[in-house]
């Protein structure tokens, strides 16, 4: 058999995001502009780039010369099933972000992790059952009337619920996390830090609609692109030099805490939206920092 000249990038992805499904998830154009920035950005190495489902039984792993995590938004549900599959993959060809960084990043644990390397998280209660002694005592545990709870494996504020003090409990089947509400995510926003090979690609604060405090675009959010200021730049980078190994790429998420200073709200390094419409350069950055990756310069 005659091998193939091209090089091709796989660009993980899920049926929830993939064009034509009938599952398709309403935020799914972000999937659409990741493939705009990164299609024309690897073609000008000669380089294919095709989406395709994490769970694709038909793909063909070692015809790729990489696969990168990408829109895979259906695995915070079969979390051990997407852990399997990745590692298989990795087996098979280069995968960034690597399952070891994966499985560190995909329970919120990993901010206990970075907490205790120095990073300014917002206090969080951890709960392996949510009921209603549980949550009660998170809200007396922090000392607020406002709390958030946030799954403790999920994205996208997918199961999430702000409660006050005394309201009824949602069901949550799941372990949770629980966080004071920070009044400036809806004054202010939440601000996200891309990163590139451990190197500073673009900034962009999110806001919610008015009476949300969700920022997502999945619920009206909208993104303005920024130039960060010093200080707040060295807080998101502080956050990529806590890690034990440089990832492809990452999002630092934060919001500004009562001192001023920004607090670490998430790191994301396994399937991040990296807003290219804010950050022309994505698709340049990442196709060199990956091309660099695979040939071990």
């Amino acid at each position: 058999m005659l091998k193939r000249s091209a090089m091709k990038i796989a660009y993980l992805s899920s049926s929830v995001t993939l064009p034509g499904s009938p599952t398709r998830r309403s935020d799914a154009f972000e999937h659409d502009y990741m493939m705009a920035a990164l299609r024309p950005a690897f073609a000008l190495h000669g380089v294919e780039v095709e989406d395709v489902a994490w769970d694709d039984p038909a793909a063909d792993w070692p015809d790729y010369d990489a696969a990168i995590i990408g829109t895979t938004w259906d695995y915070w549900d079969r979390q051990a099933e997407f852990l399997d599959a990745l590692g298989q993959i990795e087996v098979l060809t280069h995968l960034f972000n690597p399952v070891s960084l994966v499985s560190w990043n995909i329970h919120k644990a990993y901010l206990r992790d970075l907490e205790a390397r120095g990073a300014r998280i917002i206090p969080t209660v951890w709960l392996s059952q949510a009921d209603a002694v549980s949550a009660a005592s998170a809200f007396d545990r922090l000392q607020s009337d406002d709390v958030v709870f946030k799954r403790q494996v999920g994205a996208g504020a997918h199961g999430q619920f702000r409660l006050s003090r005394g309201a009824p409990l949602p069901h949550m089947p799941h372990p949770m996390m629980a966080q004071p509400f920070l009044p400036t995510i809806q004054s202010e926003g939440e601000y996200s830090f891309i990163f590139v090979g451990g190197t500073f690609s673009h900034a962009l604060v999110k806001r919610a609609v008015p009476g949300d405090y969700r920022i997502q675009s999945a619920y009206g959010g909208k993104e303005t692109a920024i130039h960060p200021n010093t200080e707040d730049l060295d807080e998101a980078a502080a956050i990529i030099a806590m890690l034990d190994e440089v990832p492809l790429y990452a999002r630092v998420d934060m919001v500004r805490g009562d001192d001023g200073r920004l607090l670490l709200m998430e790191l994301e390094v396994i399937e991040p939206y990296l807003y290219p419409r804010e950050g022309p350069s994505l698709g340049t950055l990442l196709a060199e920092e990956t091309l660099k990756r695979i040939e071990g310069r």
